[in-house]
Protein backbone atom coordinates (compact mmCIF):
# COMPACT_ATOMS: atom_id res chain seq x y z
CA UNK A 1 0.00 0.00 0.00
CA UNK A 2 1.69 3.45 -0.93
CA UNK A 3 2.24 6.11 1.72
CA UNK A 4 -0.09 8.23 0.16
CA UNK A 5 -2.90 6.14 0.35
CA UNK A 6 -2.37 5.02 4.01
CA UNK A 7 -2.43 9.25 4.93
CA UNK A 8 -5.96 9.42 3.02
CA UNK A 9 -6.77 6.99 4.74
CA UNK A 10 -5.79 7.92 8.26
CA UNK A 11 -7.35 11.44 6.91
CA UNK A 12 -10.39 10.09 6.50
CA UNK A 13 -10.98 7.86 10.01
CA UNK A 14 -9.62 11.65 11.66
CA UNK A 15 -12.61 13.10 9.51
CA UNK A 16 -15.23 10.57 10.50
CA UNK A 17 -13.82 10.19 14.37
CA UNK A 18 -14.77 13.82 14.36
CA UNK A 19 -17.89 13.73 12.71
CA UNK A 20 -19.14 10.81 15.00
CA UNK A 21 -17.82 13.47 18.16
CA UNK A 22 -19.92 16.06 16.83
CA UNK A 23 -22.91 13.88 16.44
CA UNK A 24 -22.73 12.01 19.53
CA UNK A 25 -21.79 15.93 21.10
CA UNK A 26 -25.45 17.38 19.28
CA UNK A 27 -27.85 13.97 20.60
CA UNK A 28 -26.49 14.47 24.37
CA UNK A 29 -29.81 14.93 26.14
CA UNK A 30 -30.22 17.78 28.26
CA UNK A 31 -29.28 16.06 31.62
CA UNK A 32 -26.24 14.70 30.01
CA UNK A 33 -25.11 18.21 28.86
CA UNK A 34 -25.91 19.93 32.20
CA UNK A 35 -24.23 17.25 34.32
CA UNK A 36 -21.59 18.93 35.98
CA UNK A 37 -21.48 22.48 34.32
CA UNK A 38 -21.88 25.39 35.77
CA UNK A 39 -24.68 27.78 34.85
CA UNK A 40 -24.05 31.94 35.05
CA UNK A 41 -26.97 34.04 35.84
CA UNK A 42 -26.14 38.12 34.84
CA UNK A 43 -28.11 40.48 36.94
CA UNK A 44 -27.74 43.93 35.40
CA UNK A 45 -27.50 45.95 38.14
CA UNK A 46 -25.71 45.96 41.39
CA UNK A 47 -26.71 44.22 44.78
CA UNK A 48 -29.49 45.08 46.83
CA UNK A 49 -32.18 46.00 44.64
CA UNK A 50 -35.51 44.31 43.23
CA UNK A 51 -33.38 42.71 40.07
CA UNK A 52 -30.56 41.27 42.52
CA UNK A 53 -33.18 39.91 44.73
CA UNK A 54 -34.95 37.78 42.62
CA UNK A 55 -32.14 36.84 40.50
CA UNK A 56 -30.09 35.57 43.27
CA UNK A 57 -33.55 33.71 44.16
CA UNK A 58 -33.84 32.10 41.18
CA UNK A 59 -30.04 31.22 41.33
CA UNK A 60 -30.53 29.41 44.96
CA UNK A 61 -33.41 27.18 43.39
CA UNK A 62 -33.97 26.44 39.67
CA UNK A 63 -30.26 24.36 39.55
CA UNK A 64 -32.33 21.65 41.02
CA UNK A 65 -35.30 21.41 38.79
CA UNK A 66 -32.55 21.43 35.53
CA UNK A 67 -31.65 17.93 34.30
CA UNK A 68 -28.19 17.07 35.72
CA UNK A 69 -28.38 19.70 38.16
CA UNK A 70 -26.05 21.96 37.21
CA UNK A 71 -24.48 24.97 39.73
CA UNK A 72 -26.51 27.94 38.93
CA UNK A 73 -24.27 30.83 40.27
CA UNK A 74 -25.39 34.89 40.18
CA UNK A 75 -23.15 37.14 38.74
CA UNK A 76 -23.55 40.87 39.11
CA UNK A 77 -22.86 43.18 35.95
CA UNK A 78 -24.09 46.81 36.68
CA UNK A 79 -23.76 49.54 33.85
CA UNK A 80 -25.96 50.96 31.41
CA UNK A 81 -28.83 50.66 33.12
CA UNK A 82 -28.63 47.18 32.93
CA UNK A 83 -28.06 47.28 29.28
CA UNK A 84 -24.29 46.10 29.66
CA UNK A 85 -25.64 42.35 30.52
CA UNK A 86 -28.55 42.50 28.00
CA UNK A 87 -25.38 42.91 25.80
CA UNK A 88 -22.87 40.47 26.90
CA UNK A 89 -25.57 37.60 27.20
CA UNK A 90 -27.30 38.26 23.65
CA UNK A 91 -23.45 38.92 22.07
CA UNK A 92 -20.76 36.98 23.74
CA UNK A 93 -21.97 34.25 26.07
CA UNK A 94 -21.95 31.18 25.62
CA UNK A 95 -24.92 30.12 23.25
CA UNK A 96 -25.37 26.84 24.99
CA UNK A 97 -27.68 27.45 28.03
CA UNK A 98 -25.38 28.11 29.86
CA UNK A 99 -26.06 31.96 30.28
CA UNK A 100 -29.06 33.36 31.92
CA UNK A 101 -29.74 36.97 32.60
CA UNK A 102 -32.01 39.95 34.24
CA UNK A 103 -32.12 43.27 33.09
CA UNK A 104 -34.64 46.37 33.04
CA UNK A 105 -38.11 45.20 32.37
CA UNK A 106 -37.91 47.83 29.59
CA UNK A 107 -35.54 45.74 27.63
CA UNK A 108 -38.06 45.34 24.75
CA UNK A 109 -38.96 48.86 25.33
CA UNK A 110 -35.39 49.92 24.23
CA UNK A 111 -34.80 48.18 21.46
CA UNK A 112 -38.70 49.13 20.04
CA UNK A 113 -37.48 52.71 20.76
CA UNK A 114 -33.93 52.58 19.44
CA UNK A 115 -32.29 53.56 22.65
CA UNK A 116 -28.40 54.52 22.06
CA UNK A 117 -26.38 51.33 23.52
CA UNK A 118 -28.73 48.58 22.62
CA UNK A 119 -27.09 46.00 20.88
CA UNK A 120 -29.66 42.77 20.75
CA UNK A 121 -32.93 41.79 19.45
CA UNK A 122 -35.68 41.26 22.41
CA UNK A 123 -37.67 38.18 21.09
CA UNK A 124 -34.29 36.92 20.26
CA UNK A 125 -33.61 36.41 23.73
CA UNK A 126 -35.00 32.48 24.75
CA UNK A 127 -37.27 33.90 27.84
CA UNK A 128 -37.38 31.40 30.62
CA UNK A 129 -40.11 32.67 33.03
CA UNK A 130 -41.35 35.52 34.87
CA UNK A 131 -40.82 35.95 38.57
CA UNK A 132 -43.11 38.49 39.18
CA UNK A 133 -44.73 41.05 37.49
CA UNK A 134 -43.15 44.54 39.44
CA UNK A 135 -44.24 47.93 40.35
CA UNK A 136 -41.59 50.52 40.10
CA UNK A 137 -42.07 53.77 42.36
CA UNK A 138 -40.87 57.14 42.22
CA UNK A 139 -40.79 58.49 45.91
CA UNK A 140 -39.11 61.35 47.62
CA UNK A 141 -37.78 61.91 50.69
CA UNK A 142 -40.06 63.27 54.09
CA UNK A 143 -38.06 67.17 53.81
CA UNK A 144 -38.98 67.21 50.37
CA UNK A 145 -41.10 69.41 49.31
CA UNK A 146 -42.30 67.92 46.47
CA UNK A 147 -45.07 65.05 48.12
CA UNK A 148 -47.35 64.75 45.43
CA UNK A 149 -47.10 64.39 41.13
CA UNK A 150 -49.52 67.63 41.64
CA UNK A 151 -46.28 69.05 43.45
CA UNK A 152 -43.98 67.92 41.26
CA UNK A 153 -46.12 70.02 38.48
CA UNK A 154 -45.10 73.23 40.57
CA UNK A 155 -41.74 72.69 42.08
CA UNK A 156 -38.71 71.11 40.95
CA UNK A 157 -37.64 68.02 42.68
CA UNK A 158 -33.75 66.45 41.58
CA UNK A 159 -33.96 62.64 41.57
CA UNK A 160 -31.43 60.08 41.35
CA UNK A 161 -30.74 57.95 37.30
CA UNK A 162 -29.32 54.83 37.72
CA UNK A 163 -28.37 54.88 33.52
CA UNK A 164 -30.07 55.44 30.57
CA UNK A 165 -32.39 52.21 30.21
CA UNK A 166 -33.09 52.14 33.86
CA UNK A 167 -36.79 53.70 34.63
CA UNK A 168 -35.24 55.92 37.44
CA UNK A 169 -33.77 57.81 34.41
CA UNK A 170 -36.07 57.89 32.30
CA UNK A 171 -39.81 57.70 33.36
CA UNK A 172 -39.26 60.96 35.20
CA UNK A 173 -38.23 62.65 31.97
CA UNK A 174 -41.45 60.96 30.06
CA UNK A 175 -43.37 62.86 32.76
CA UNK A 176 -41.64 66.04 32.32
CA UNK A 177 -42.67 65.79 28.63
CA UNK A 178 -46.30 64.34 29.06
CA UNK A 179 -47.42 65.70 31.68
CA UNK A 180 -45.14 68.90 32.69
CA UNK A 181 -43.48 67.64 35.82
CA UNK A 182 -40.69 69.42 36.95
CA UNK A 183 -38.38 66.30 38.11
CA UNK A 184 -34.01 67.11 37.71
CA UNK A 185 -32.46 63.79 36.67
CA UNK A 186 -29.30 63.50 38.28
CA UNK A 187 -26.84 60.54 36.64
CA UNK A 188 -24.27 58.25 37.60
CA UNK A 189 -25.87 56.50 40.09
CA UNK A 190 -25.26 52.51 39.74
CA UNK A 191 -28.50 51.18 41.15
CA UNK A 192 -31.85 52.04 43.05
CA UNK A 193 -29.78 51.11 46.06
CA UNK A 194 -27.46 53.64 45.99
CA UNK A 195 -30.42 55.90 44.66
CA UNK A 196 -32.12 55.38 47.69
CA UNK A 197 -28.78 55.71 49.89
CA UNK A 198 -28.16 59.09 48.53
CA UNK A 199 -32.21 60.36 48.83
CA UNK A 200 -31.80 59.74 52.54
CA UNK A 201 -28.30 61.19 52.70
CA UNK A 202 -30.42 64.42 50.80
CA UNK A 203 -28.42 64.77 47.71
CA UNK A 204 -30.86 64.18 45.99
CA UNK A 205 -35.00 64.66 47.04
CA UNK A 206 -36.23 60.91 45.03
CA UNK A 207 -35.38 57.73 43.82
CA UNK A 208 -37.20 54.68 42.06
CA UNK A 209 -37.36 51.79 43.32
CA UNK A 210 -39.83 48.60 43.19
CA UNK A 211 -42.48 48.42 45.59
CA UNK A 212 -41.04 45.13 46.36
CA UNK A 213 -37.90 46.64 47.40
CA UNK A 214 -39.51 48.89 49.78
CA UNK A 215 -41.66 45.87 51.27
CA UNK A 216 -38.57 44.07 52.17
CA UNK A 217 -35.95 45.85 52.53
CA UNK A 218 -37.14 49.57 53.54
CA UNK A 219 -40.14 48.55 56.03
CA UNK A 220 -39.34 50.84 58.85
CA UNK A 221 -39.39 53.99 55.99
CA UNK A 222 -42.80 52.56 55.21
CA UNK A 223 -44.03 52.48 58.56
CA UNK A 224 -41.84 55.95 60.07
CA UNK A 225 -44.04 57.52 56.68
CA UNK A 226 -40.09 58.71 55.96
CA UNK A 227 -41.17 58.56 52.42
CA UNK A 228 -43.82 59.89 49.75
CA UNK A 229 -45.18 57.34 47.72
CA UNK A 230 -45.26 59.99 44.02
CA UNK A 231 -46.71 57.71 41.39
CA UNK A 232 -46.27 54.15 40.44
CA UNK A 233 -45.15 53.37 36.52
CA UNK A 234 -47.87 50.70 36.24
CA UNK A 235 -51.19 50.61 33.65
CA UNK A 236 -53.23 50.52 36.76
CA UNK A 237 -52.59 51.28 40.50
CA UNK A 238 -51.51 47.74 43.10
CA UNK A 239 -53.72 46.70 45.07
CA UNK A 240 -51.79 47.38 48.17
CA UNK A 241 -50.80 51.12 47.15
CA UNK A 242 -54.30 52.05 46.17
CA UNK A 243 -53.96 55.82 46.97
CA UNK A 244 -50.77 56.28 44.85
CA UNK A 245 -51.82 57.12 41.26
CA UNK A 246 -50.46 55.53 38.04
CA UNK A 247 -48.64 56.80 35.32
CA UNK A 248 -51.35 56.30 32.40
CA UNK A 249 -54.16 57.67 34.36
CA UNK A 250 -52.60 60.99 34.71
CA UNK A 251 -52.56 61.37 30.77
CA UNK A 252 -55.66 63.89 30.59
CA UNK A 253 -55.91 63.07 26.41
CA UNK A 254 -55.87 60.01 24.31
CA UNK A 255 -52.45 61.16 22.92
CA UNK A 256 -51.11 61.25 26.44
CA UNK A 257 -52.59 57.77 27.79
CA UNK A 258 -51.50 56.35 24.74
CA UNK A 259 -47.54 57.16 25.05
CA UNK A 260 -47.67 56.61 29.27
CA UNK A 261 -49.73 52.90 28.55
CA UNK A 262 -46.79 52.13 26.05
CA UNK A 263 -44.09 53.15 28.77
CA UNK A 264 -45.94 51.47 31.61
CA UNK A 265 -45.70 48.11 29.56
CA UNK A 266 -42.56 47.18 31.14
CA UNK A 267 -44.63 46.67 34.42
CA UNK A 268 -45.57 43.64 32.45
CA UNK A 269 -41.79 41.96 31.77
CA UNK A 270 -41.07 42.74 35.33
CA UNK A 271 -38.62 40.59 36.94
CA UNK A 272 -38.10 38.31 34.13
CA UNK A 273 -35.05 35.55 33.19
CA UNK A 274 -33.97 34.96 29.63
CA UNK A 275 -31.43 33.16 28.04
CA UNK A 276 -29.29 33.82 25.37
CA UNK A 277 -30.52 32.91 21.59
CA UNK A 278 -28.80 29.83 19.83
CA UNK A 279 -29.68 27.42 22.46
CA UNK A 280 -30.55 23.93 21.40
CA UNK A 281 -34.70 24.00 21.40
CA UNK A 282 -34.48 21.03 23.99
CA UNK A 283 -32.40 23.12 26.13
CA UNK A 284 -34.78 25.53 26.37
CA UNK A 285 -37.76 23.79 26.81
CA UNK A 286 -35.76 21.78 29.56
CA UNK A 287 -34.87 25.48 31.01
CA UNK A 288 -38.74 26.97 31.09
CA UNK A 289 -39.88 23.56 32.50
CA UNK A 290 -36.97 23.79 35.31
CA UNK A 291 -38.38 27.63 35.83
CA UNK A 292 -41.93 26.13 36.07
CA UNK A 293 -41.42 23.25 38.30
CA UNK A 294 -39.46 25.99 40.81
CA UNK A 295 -42.44 27.87 41.33
CA UNK A 296 -44.33 25.42 42.54
CA UNK A 297 -41.58 24.05 44.66
CA UNK A 298 -42.63 24.14 48.51
CA UNK A 299 -39.02 25.27 49.15
CA UNK A 300 -38.99 28.03 47.06
CA UNK A 301 -42.37 29.11 47.71
CA UNK A 302 -41.43 28.88 51.43
CA UNK A 303 -39.01 31.34 50.40
CA UNK A 304 -41.13 33.88 49.19
CA UNK A 305 -43.52 33.63 51.87
CA UNK A 306 -40.98 34.86 54.34
CA UNK A 307 -39.36 37.48 52.24
CA UNK A 308 -42.93 38.69 51.26
CA UNK A 309 -41.51 39.14 48.18
CA UNK A 310 -44.20 39.34 45.10
CA UNK A 311 -44.68 36.37 43.73
CA UNK A 312 -46.86 36.97 39.62
CA UNK A 313 -44.94 34.27 37.72
CA UNK A 314 -45.34 33.94 33.96
CA UNK A 315 -44.23 30.99 31.74
CA UNK A 316 -41.87 31.16 29.49
CA UNK A 317 -43.87 30.65 26.38
CA UNK A 318 -46.30 33.37 26.98
CA UNK A 319 -43.74 35.64 28.18
CA UNK A 320 -41.77 35.13 24.74
CA UNK A 321 -44.99 35.93 23.31
CA UNK A 322 -45.31 39.18 25.03
CA UNK A 323 -41.95 40.35 24.49
CA UNK A 324 -42.55 40.06 20.81
CA UNK A 325 -45.67 41.89 20.93
CA UNK A 326 -43.80 44.57 22.83
CA UNK A 327 -41.37 45.18 20.32
CA UNK A 328 -44.19 45.53 17.41
CA UNK A 329 -44.62 49.59 17.59
CA UNK A 330 -46.88 51.99 15.12
CA UNK A 331 -44.12 54.26 13.49
CA UNK A 332 -46.43 57.47 14.71
CA UNK A 333 -46.65 55.73 18.44
CA UNK A 334 -42.79 55.57 18.33
CA UNK A 335 -41.66 58.69 16.96
CA UNK A 336 -44.10 60.00 20.33
CA UNK A 337 -42.75 57.59 22.62
CA UNK A 338 -39.20 58.34 21.15
CA UNK A 339 -40.35 62.05 22.01
CA UNK A 340 -41.18 61.83 25.00
CA UNK A 341 -37.73 60.38 25.77
CA UNK A 342 -35.75 62.75 24.41
CA UNK A 343 -34.54 60.38 21.70
CA UNK A 344 -34.82 62.79 18.79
Amino acid sequence: MSVHLVKRLIGGAAVASLLCAAGAAGAQTPEQFYKGKTVNLYIGYGPGGGYDFFGRLVARHIGRHIPGTPAVVPQNMPGAGSLRAANYVYNIAPKDGTALGIVTQTVALEEALGTPGVQYKAAGFNWIGRATSNVDLLLTWHTSKVKTIQDAMKMVAPVAGTGPASPAEFMPKVLNHVLGTKFKVITGYPGSNEGMLAMEKGEVDGATTSWNTLKTSKQEWLKGKSINLIVQYTPYRHKEIPDVPDMVELGTSPEQKQILSLYASGAVVGRSIFASPGIPADRVKALRDAFTAMTRDPVFLAEVEQTKAEFDPMSGEELQKTVEEATKIPPAVREKARAARGLD
